[in-house]
């Protein structure tokens, strides 16, 4: 009998792709089963997984950082593979890649048909999006990205705190959250394609543990101010200078001269909050500034952000950010002092 021929995986780069992801997964992917047997006995195994780069086209090109990319081939050389990996495409985060990739979209959706696991990273699920194949799916990507999904792909269910979502997995998709998945994405499918002993030894090897905890405690509210309608922009600016003052919502709808009904409609409509969530989001941002500052008392705290039921402010807290206050401080504020005792 033959050697079982190695497992195909095919990362697929663009400019836009980040060469920290592109050459994180090359290295990890390409050393399993040669780096930990090298670094435990001294002698170098075999190669499990057989790893290609490929783009739109052959040819080299720069990637983000001026980062040369030269592809082991073009895509419409490669009509299998068991893995097709989308890196990052980085894409402003209001701004839709609409017919920016139009044969890579084609070329993915040949894949799928064909039996690939289709798997993207951060914004490679935009490209994902484009070719349709998320559509009606669960699917995880940079919290950044949050409101351009639902603006211009509603179809796509988005799960905002999944590092790594596999519910459509039966289906040939998965799709990893804010860029350094990658090493999530990795592990996972070492494990799956080549065992869970070779997934152990090579996060061993490169220290790689996942991200456990999703993305919750990393994300950010992104701020920006609605400009289609003027009037709704206005209590946006107002609230972000008072967030802590007392019955927000109601305040607002007096200022707007709508009814509940109606401000509340063109609310979620400019902005894709509900009113009372966005005031709850705007004030976990805050306390998450004074916790990342090791300001004492996280009680204070909730009170200074609008809070004085202590009980409710932590349960709210440990929804938004995945994590209870006093973990959230225990995280970020040793990041903090270390910054500071450096400077």
């Amino acid at each position: 009998m033959g050697e079982r021929a190695k497992p195909e995986v095919v990362l697929l780069a663009a400019q836009e792709t980040s060469p920290s992801v592109l050459y994180g997964l090359y290295d990890v992917l390409y050393s399993v089963g040669v780096v930990y047997s090298d670094m435990t006995v001294g002698e170098p195994g075999w190669e499990s997984l057989s790893v290609r780069i490929v783009a739109r086209d052959a040819e080299p090109f720069r990637c983000i950082g001026n980062v040369m990319v030269e592809p082991h081939a073009g895509i419409d050389a490669i009509a299998w593979a068991d893995v097709v990996i989308v890196c990052d495409t980085y894409t402003p985060i209001f701004q839709a890649p609409r017919g920016k990739y139009p044969r890579e979209s084609a070329w993915l959706r040949k894949m799928h048909a064909a039996g690939a696991l289709i798997c993207s990273i951060c914004s490679g699920a935009l490209m994902l999006a484009e070719a349709g194949l998320l559509d009606g799916r669960e699917a995880a990507t940079h919290w950044a990205y949050g409101d351009l999904f639902r603006r211009c792909y509603p179809a796509v269910k988005l799960r905002r705190d999944s590092v790594l979502c596999l519910s459509g997995e039966a289906e040939g998709i998965i799709t990893a959250g804010a860029v350094n998945a990658w090493q999530d994405l990795a592990i996972y499918l070492i494990a799956r394609f080549c065992g869970p002993r070779q997934a152990l030894h090579t996060s061993k090897v490169f220290l790689l543990s996942g991200h456990n905890e999703g993305q919750l405690p990393f994300a950010a509210m992104t701020r920006r101010v609605e400009t289609s309608d003027a009037l709704i922009a206005d209590c946006q600016r107002w609230i972000a200078e008072n967030y802590a003052t007392a019955n927000p919502v109601q305040r607002m709808i007096e200022r707007s001269g709508l009814t509940p009904r109606t401000f509340a409609r063109r609310f979620r409509a400019a902005i894709g909050y509900r009113p009372i969530d966005y005031v709850q989001t705007l004030r976990i941002e805050e306390a998450k500034r004074m916790l990342e500052a090791d300001q004492p008392g996280i009680e204070e705290i909730g009170e200074v952000v609008g809070y004085n039921d202590f009980a409710s402010f932590r349960r709210l807290f440990k929804r938004k950010a995945g994590l209870t206050p006093v973990a959230y401080r225990r995280k970020y504020a040793s990041l903090v002092s270390s910054g500071r005792q450096s400077g």
